[in-house]
């Protein structure tokens, strides 16, 4: 499935040009999706639809998917029933995030509204939730998951939870959804903004790396900035990141050869199928390039996440390119560099024959 990055708006809580300015930047960027929170409309129909019949028109004249996000309140609050989608459909939306859940059948009947808008479930239960609904026959195709977000620090989900949650959707095919976190937004749903994240152990790391993670995991295909405003700098950070493979963050040693820093930058590297403990070989880069590599940075012991590639006492194996999974030494290795700290978990996504690059 293809996979989008999105970004969130909160019309009670944000100045329209603000929004305007936002959104058009970040589809400058690539992005294609806005999840848009009405969790806290407290203004009655009439101001809410023209507030938000604005925001949503000015958004898919830049051709952006828009979710609402509604809870039960909201059709109180409005007066109106789940039963007549019209006002939304109205408005604009592309569909309803569903805050909370009903039994299943609700569901079902809801994704055959007829205005087509999607029907976006919560996916941050580890429970048959969609399961339930599917065994009501719904209109699978106009059917999405999407997590929650968690403003207050320490309260987000674990990764493991995020797991099972998640494999629950993929393995129906369902597009999935998830929140990255800003490192300077500040604006949410709510007046406790701790960041925005799905994952606890995204909230204080490059938003970015945080992207990375969430399309590595290959559970995610929409990844969206939970707070707002991302700066411009985060949004073409997001912009230029490949969706498709991960490209490690290098910083290169000062000895590096342009030989080397030709095979760590310019190549498709991929694990070896037979795979090790120790390293994570890419070796058909030495079936390319005869060159010599005389030895330097090659009398260390060599650390979890460096660069190493085979120097001219390597014999066949001069020029393979190495990421170290364990401290080891070995003199007929050059260290040429290191993936950043904040990405060394990531290797744990390099399985057998997964594609990788490396970017400086």
């Amino acid at each position: 499935m293809f996979r989008r990055l999105g970004v969130s708006i909160y019309p009670n809580n944000s100045i329209f040009e603000e929004d305007l300015a936002y959104l058009t930047f970040a589809k400058s960027q690539g992005f294609e999706r806005v999840f848009m929170s009405m969790l806290e409309v407290t203004e009655g129909k009439s101001a809410v639809s023209d507030k938000f019949s604005k925001i949503i028109s000015t958004a898919k004249k830049l051709d952006y998917e828009v979710i609402l996000d509604i809870a039960p309140n909201i059709f109180d609050e409005l007066g109106m029933s789940y039963d007549d989608l019209r006002f939304f459909a109205d408005l604009g939306a592309d569909g309803l995030r569903l805050d909370i859940g009903f039994d299943g059948n609700k569901e079902a009947m809801l994704s055959f509204n007829p205005y087509g808008l999607i029907i976006e479930l919560n996916m941050s239960n580890d429970v048959a939730y969609l399961d339930n609904i599917l065994t009501y026959e719904a209109n699978k195709p106009f059917i999405y998951g999407c997590h929650n977000f968690y403003p207050q620090e320490g309260s987000a989900l674990p990764l493991v939870f995020f797991e099972s949650c998640s494999e629950r959707f993929r393995k129906y095919g369902i597009r999935t959804a998830a929140f990255i976190s800003s490192q300077v937004a500040t604006n949410g749903p709510w007046n406790i903004n701790d960041g925005l994240p799905t994952l606890e152990m995204h909230r204080h790391l490059p938003i970015e790396v945080q992207a990375k993670h969430l399309f590595a995991t290959g559970l995610i295909d929409d990844v969206i900035i939970g707070n707002a405003y991302a700066s411009e700098d985060e949004l073409i950070a997001l912009g230029q990141l490949n969706r498709y493979q991960l490209e490690f963050s290098v910083d290169f040693l000062p000895n590096v050869n342009p030989i080397e820093r030709d095979i760590v930058c310019h190549n498709q590297h991929f694990r070896r199928g037979d795979i090790t403990e120790q390293m994570i070989r890419s070796t058909q880069v030495r079936k390319v390039y005869k060159a010599d590599n005389p030895c330097h940075d090659n009398q260390m012991i060599f650390e979890c996440g460096d660069i190493v590639i085979g120097n001219d006492y390597f014999g066949k194996y001069k020029n393979e390119l190495q990421i170290v999974l364990e401290a080891h030494a070995d003199k007929r290795k050059n260290k040429v560099g290191q993936i950043r700290k904040n990405e060394l978990f990531l290797l744990d996504y390099i399985r057998p024959w997964t594609k990788f690059r490396f970017i400086e």
